[in-house]
């Protein structure tokens, strides 16, 4: 099978037109601009004769046809606000164009190639609802609990686009061979050690606790220091301690970050009555996980009550580190030596849809450079010949894990 360069780069180009931003794209899930990119997507799949639907959480899946056995291929295609045009979207179309190609290849029809591009990748509304919904983990309470944080539900948002009341795409394991995701790095390495192709060896564990500080509002010139029950000021101590503890806890290769707070009434002239902050930390290891999260709560309890300000803590996320399937890996550090590129071996310290489905298929991922490691801003970019090599070996891989199919 043999990628069609100059069309992979045309639908790539393509896609990043829907919500274009300077060299970005602004297209959040269910945005105007992410509904017109699901369309065009499903068009673009049946044109490349797959049978495509958009399901009830807003997957995008097109089945090979006339097949009962399939690689399944994809990623997302929504972004966060003020995104980058490679983040998910280079492993749709990669996905797009190999099912292209199969079809094409004259080979035997068995198996094919699936492609899916899952919705909410990025948590508009609920973080990877579109594989949990696909790997049947998504509850309809849950659709119903979701809320943007404009306020408006998932489920409402789901009936404006037309998708409400359709059923849920779902993995078939008789039919799944397995799952790829190709992806951008999204950070440095690739880069900095001057090699070209990264083979994901798993994808960290995310955690999120969002704590809550409430306190009294008062007027802020009248009311004394002393006297004061401020919840802004409790949240900084908070957030101050918190640092060289989390700094200790963490692993070398363990991150964290405080990525937003809020106080309220959030002006200048009040006294914050309350405030909340939202604090993740990421490592591969659930041990690591679990000292980290025991040093949030201890400084929760320090801090509760002091200044008569209650504090409490809730966790808001908890996914759990994902291994890959080391055969299938393998199959693509082969493929990429086989276009004379030496592979990184490497993990993943972004969360991505492969992680839902690794606990029923087996999944594998491959990385490209990002350039200055950026990503997450318009500025994110990938150059052309590193995209298509990424998509050559991709190709090669799914070749090898075809013949060898069971």
């Amino acid at each position: 099978m043999k990628i069609d360069h100059a069309r992979l780069m045309t639908d790539l180009h393509r896609l990043a037109e829907f919500g274009k931003l300077e060299r970005g794209v602004h297209r959040p899930f269910l945005s105007p601009q992410d509904l017109e990119a699901r369309e065009w997507l499903r068009q673009r799949m049946e044109e490349a004769g797959l049978e495509a639907e958009i399901d009830g959480i807003g997957n995008v899946y097109g089945r090979a046809r006339s097949v009962s056995r399939a690689v399944l291929i994809g990623s997302h295609t929504d972004t966060v606000p003020n995104g980058g045009w490679l983040d998910g979207s280079l492993g749709v179309i990669y996905g797009l164009e190999i099912a292209r190609v199969r079809a094409g290849s004259g080979a035997s029809a068995e198996p094919g190639v699936d492609v899916i591009s899952f919705a909410d990748e990025e948590s508009a509304y609920l973080g990877m609802a579109g594989s949990r919904a696909f790997c049947g983990y998504l509850s309809e309470a849950e659709v119903e609990a979701a809320r943007h944080e404009g306020g408006r539900s998932l489920s409402e948002a789901l009936v404006e686009a037309g998708y409400g009341g359709r059923p849920f795409a779902s993995l078939d394991p008789e039919r799944h061979v397995a799952f790829l995701e190709a992806h951008i790095e999204q950070g440095p390495r690739l880069e900095a050690e001057g090699k070209r192709i990264g083979v994901v060896t798993g994808i960290v564990g995310i955690r999120r606790i969002q704590v809550a500080f409430s306190g009294q509002a008062d007027h802020a010139g009248t009311t004394p220091m002393p006297l004061r029950r401020d919840a802004g000021a409790a949240l900084i101590e908070f957030c101050h301690e918190l640092r060289p503890r989390l700094e200790e806890s963490r692993s070398a290769d363990g991150v964290w970050n405080i990525g937003k707070v809020a106080f309220h009434p959030g002006v200048g002239n009040v006294v914050p009555g309350s405030a909340e902050a939202l604090i993740e930390y990421r490592d591969q290891s659930a041990e690591v996980l679990d000292r980290m999260e025991a040093e949030i709560q201890a400084v929760v309890v320090a801090a509760d009550g002091r200044g008569e300000v209650a504090v409490s803590a809730t966790p808001a996320l908890g996914l759990p580190a994902t291994g890959v399937d080391t055969e299938i890996a393998e199959r693509i550090a082969v493929a990429a030596r086989g276009r004379d590129e030496t592979p990184v071996y490497m993990p993943s310290g972004a969360g991505h849809d492969a992680m839902v489905l690794s606990s029923r298929l087996p999944v594998a991922m491959l990385f490209v450079p990002s350039i200055g490691g950026r990503s997450h801003d318009v500025a994110e970019d990938t150059s052309e010949a590193d995209i298509l090599l990424g998509a050559d070996v991709l190709v090669d891989a799914v070749q090898a894990l075809i013949e060898r199919a069971p």
